[in-house]
């Protein structure tokens, strides 16, 4: 049921067949259907997750530099995992904000007595499309004495032994161990 219906649904049944009232709650169906577009839009920048035109507000607030090049979901991962990465640092947090920049998933793990810290990709193979943007944040928050290493996953002999070639065909060159970019 469109706005236009409801509004006349709204009113006495004797204004049904009254053309006056039919372009009336028309126009105004037409016009209350926008607004509730519109706040919709308004409300999705409440929130980093689905904000677009208020990214450029989160990442001055944040004091994160703006880059109108990047896609709006890299923007948001830098500015996700930068709101969960404040607090003492722990591995659940390091978590957390590794999770911001990748959806697939990712095991952290702490070794105090290394003082290192080791972010594997579980699903993701190959380069994750912004990790450079995942390596700057986790050099923000954790401590200046530990080191990073991070353990990215390739397709393996038997994967690949397991494909078809239409399959391999299909499949993007730095999925492959040593493919390259």
């Amino acid at each position: 049921m469109n706005k236009a219906e409801v509004l006349m649904s709204l009113l006495p049944p004797l204004y049904e067949n009254v053309l006056e009232m039919q372009l009336l709650t028309r126009t105004e169906g037409e016009e209350l259907y926008k607004l509730a577009v519109g706040l919709e839009g308004v409300l999705d920048q409440f929130y980093p997750e689905s904000a677009t035109w208020a990214l450029d507000r989160y990442e001055r607030d944040l004091q994160i530099p703006t880059n109108q090049a990047k896609p709006n979901d890299q923007r948001r991962s830098v500015i996700i995992s930068k709101m969960r990465g404040s607090g003492k640092v722990s591995g659940s947090m390091l978590k957390n904000v590794a999770q911001a920049y990748e959806s697939g998933g990712i095991e952290v793990a702490v070794d105090s007595g290394e003082y290192r810290i080791m972010i594997r990709f579980v699903d993701t193979y190959g380069l994750p499309p912004n990790l450079d943007d995942l390596k700057a944040a986790i050099e923000d928050i954790k401590p200046a004495h530990m080191t990073v290493e991070y353990r990215l996953r390739y397709l393996t002999i038997a994967e690949v032994e397991s494909m078809t070639l239409a399959e391999i065909e299909q499949t993007r060159q730095d999925k492959f161990l040593g493919g390259g970019a």
